[in-house]
């Protein structure tokens, strides 16, 4: 059973900096990609960054050379380290596991982060 707790989120101004954090549990996230999504209000949820288990990156356009994601292996745990925030950042960020091959896509329950002065 995989789960996945994201943590981190938070209120910030234009500018900062955050980390968001997510812990997963299962086997398969050593070989899953895993990614952040987000989701401001009356939107749809978006892709923000994934990385694979050969840690390849990928970024949204909006979010690249500001945001960096990361994970490590041994603790299965994947990171955003989120840095100059701006206030259409704002949205509930969520983690995900993606292994296709094996038929298996869950996500965290998600982390809001607020950029606001």
């Amino acid at each position: 059973q995989v789960q996945l707790v994201e943590s981190g989120g938070g209120l910030v101004q234009p500018g900062g900096s955050l980390t968001l954090s997510c812990a997963a549990s299962g086997s398969i996230v050593t070989i899953a990609t895993m990614g952040w999504y987000f989701q401001a209000p009356g939107k749809q949820r978006e892709l923000v960054a994934s990385i694979t288990s050969s840690s390849t990156t990928n970024y949204a356009d909006s979010v690249k050379g500001r945001f960096t994601i990361s994970r490590d292996g041994a603790k299965n745990m994947v990171y955003l380290q989120m840095n100059n925030l701006k206030p259409e950042d704002t949205a509930v960020y969520y983690c995900n596991l993606n292994a296709p091959r094996w038929g298996m896509n869950y996500w965290g329950k998600g982390t809001l982060v607020t950029v606001s002065s």
